[in-house]
């Protein structure tokens, strides 16, 4: 009888393991297609992966997922068993993708907690008729009976793979179709607290009784996920079989030494897999989050320590010496923290080669894609928010950024059709650029378009070109003049950079005509803690990224001037800059209203150079952002503000949205 207790855990560890072999096995199957055949190394490893999905859905009663990866496995079985010279890989992509995606969606559901009731016996039709057309020209049939055979096995997993008890329950399932007797020490795998220790030090013992050669025996075994070495030895008779019946748990003792031990992998390979299952585990990524809001909170609570009013200006040597040593332990553990978070971009950017295939196929478009910088590494909330405008990027680009075959002729464009993939670090940012060689953007069509829809809020002549461009991210602005499956129904683009800026990020278009489409987009490595400025403006307290900042100084009268407008600028060697008045952005009442009294910040945001005008410069300090509260954001509009955080002395300070501020300073 299962354990209710050890259900949950199970649930998460088949989750974990299930999307992760799916991922493999999209790659694996795109790898493939593009190479137009599956080697054998292939075709080893997908019979590997769908025979595991097989085994632990079928523990987990998801019996339709479990039925599906059994007919695949059955598609890669029989490729494994005869040559694969006349096979249609295209057909077995397509076999293979429909799967994954049948797949995918029931594991969402279990995820949402809902049941997985997809239907899915029209594929499995779909798979067994493509299966029985592969064997009709080799006309197969079973010509002998054979002898059932006696072994004993023992298995013995990675160091630190944990849960080893329902690991090998799953080795017990997948093995009873093939045994016709079989039994398997320690004896209770679910309810037994001490299963998991017994195979952990002893391996896992099975004694079985099976048609299946000592060959077939290993293929299948070492089809099990986290193995490290397995041990077969073939019993007399049925005497030596039945001699175990009546052994306890507790009392197997295996020794190896008279076995024939059967690597699963080299001597070096073997450990390697040590080493990494030593080096490397999963966790929650709630517990990350309960982790680093639990270090931001430490980070706080060490600044109130420091500034605590009670002891500024006091000449406290120990405390000073005791405060600085809390302040390098806490940023030590804010490195690690945040390091932790840190995971590179790879999974997401090798995500987008199924896009890339479907929508080739579909639209008769042949595109490569190049992927640059995916190791690079951020955290794991950026992860979470840039997946879906990425994806949005790639379909558009492909759907109406890049021409044809026939137009790229017709053009004289030889080079194939590419969308690139590039990572690349700036300072404290990540940018990732999104670049195709298509048709690129009709500057006179974006400008048409914004007038006819109003969206022009000063004269046309005084828009930069970059300007033009970034019009097509204001809210149902497409250039696309039908409507396709993929796009042209004048929502997407607005979409994309409003989630990026949630994350502080921001979006910028560059385009030439008839050469392609560059569309950039600039995050923040992390979101958890950053280093600020604090400024005051009346009695409110803002915070700036450091990494904007380029200076801060108080002009002399003869360097403020007014532009044909009447816009203030003030001349800063040789240079004019737009300047920002906060009190006037947030409409607060403020000290200094005179440029002589307040002080001057130029800031820097992507490429755009302007002055904020505040009463006072506070100083620096490591900040962390929280989000603002919802009942703020419904009330009031909160466009310039990226988020708040707790001061050293119990007060909020307002993180300001350089990104939105920008847009306004720079006219």
């Amino acid at each position: 009888m299962t354990n209710p207790i050890d259900h949950e855990s199970m649930l998460d560890m088949y989750l974990f393991e299930t999307n992760q072999n799916l991922e493999q096995l999209e790659q694996l199957i795109l790898a493939s297609e593009k190479k137009n055949t599956f080697d054998r190394d292939d075709i080893n490893d997908i019979f590997r992966i769908m025979h595991t999905i097989k085994g632990s859905s079928a523990m987990m009663n998801y019996q339709m997922i479990s039925d599906l990866a059994h007919a695949l496995e059955d598609v890669f079985f029989y490729f494994r068993e005869n040559s694969t010279a006349l096979i249609d890989y295209e057909s077995v992509s397509d076999l293979m993708f429909d799967g994954i995606d049948f797949m995918k969606q029931e594991i969402e559901k279990i995820e949402r907690k809902d049941p997985p009731d997809g239907e899915a016996t029209e594929l499995l039709g779909t798979i067994q008729f493509f299966l029985e057309r592969l064997k009709i020209p080799n006309n197969e049939e079973v010509s002998s009976t054979l002898v059932p055979a006696y072994y004993s096995v023992n298995l013995r997993y990675q160091e630190g793979c944990e849960m080893e008890n329902i690991r090998a329950f799953s080795v017990i399932h997948n093995l009873k179709e093939h045994c016709s007797s079989m039994i398997h020490l320690p004896e209770d795998l679910t309810s037994d607290p001490k299963a998991a220790e017994i195979i952990r030090q002893q391996g896992f013992t099975i004694h079985v009784q099976t048609d299946l050669s000592a060959k077939e025996l290993e293929d299948l075994l070492q089809q099990t996920i986290y193995l490290d070495q397995l041990t077969i030895q073939p019993e007399t008779d049925e005497t030596t079989f039945n001699r175990f019946e009546d052994t306890k748990p507790t009392e197997v003792k295996t020794s190896n030494t008279s076995c024939d031990v059967i690597p699963q992998k080299s001597q070096e390979v073997n450990e390697t897999h040590q080493i990494i299952a030593q080096t490397y585990i999963s966790v929650n990524v709630e517990k990350l989050d309960k982790f680093m809001d639990l270090v931001g909170e430490l980070v706080i609570a060490e600044a109130m320590v420091s500034n605590n009013p009670d002891i500024v200006g006091r000449d406290l040597q120990n405390f000073a010496r005791a405060s600085r040593q809390l302040q390098k332990i806490t940023s030590e553990l804010q490195d690690i923290a945040m390091s932790i978070r840190m995971v590179p971009l790879e999974a997401t950017f090798k995500k987008m080669h199924r896009i890339v295939r479907d929508m080739s196929k579909k639209l008769a478009k042949k595109v490569d894609l190049q992927i640059i910088g995916e190791t690079i590494e951020v955290d794991k909330n950026i992860i979470d928010h840039i997946a879906d405008p990425l994806m949005h990027l790639v379909r558009n680009a492909i759907d109406h950024g890049l021409e044809t075959q026939d137009e790229r002729t017709k053009k004289g464009k030889t080079e194939p059709a590419t969308i690139t993939l590039e990572a690349k670090n700036e300072g404290s940012d990540v940018l990732i650029l999104v670049r195709d060689n298509g048709r690129g953007l009709d500057k006179e069509k974006i400008l048409q378009k914004a007038r006819h829809n109003q969206l022009l809020h000063k004269p046309e002549e005084d828009y930069t070109e970059r300007e033009i461009f970034n019009l097509i991210l204001l809210p149902g602005f497409s250039t696309n003049e039908q409507v396709t499956e993929f796009s042209g129904r004048g929502v997407g683009m607005d979409v994309v950079s409003k989630n990026i800026e949630s994350v502080g990020g921001a979006v910028v278009v560059d385009s030439v005509y008839e050469v392609g489409t560059t569309i950039t987009l600039k995050m923040p490595l992390t979101l958890a803690i950053i280093d600020g400025m604090n400024i005051r403006v009346g009695r409110s307290i803002y915070t700036i990224p450091t990494t904007a900042i380029k200076e801060s100084f108080r002009p002399s009268p003869k360097q403020i001037v007014n532009d044909p407008d009447g816009n203030e600028m003030v001349m800063v060697r040789g240079n004019c800059y737009a300047i920002l008045r906060l009190h006037q952005l947030f409409k607060a009442k403020a000290d200094a209203t005179t440029f002589d009294q307040g002080i001057f910040l130029m800031v820097e945001y992507e490429g755009e150079v302007f002055c904020l005008f505040a009463d006072e410069l506070l100083g620096k300090q490591q900040i962390v952002v929280k989000s603002l509260p919802n009942y703020i954001k419904k009330i009031r509009s909160i466009h310039y503000l990226a988020g708040c955080t707790l001061l050293g002395d119990g007060s909020i300070s307002l993180i300001l949205n350089l990104a939105a501020i920008s847009q306004k300073g720079g006219r």
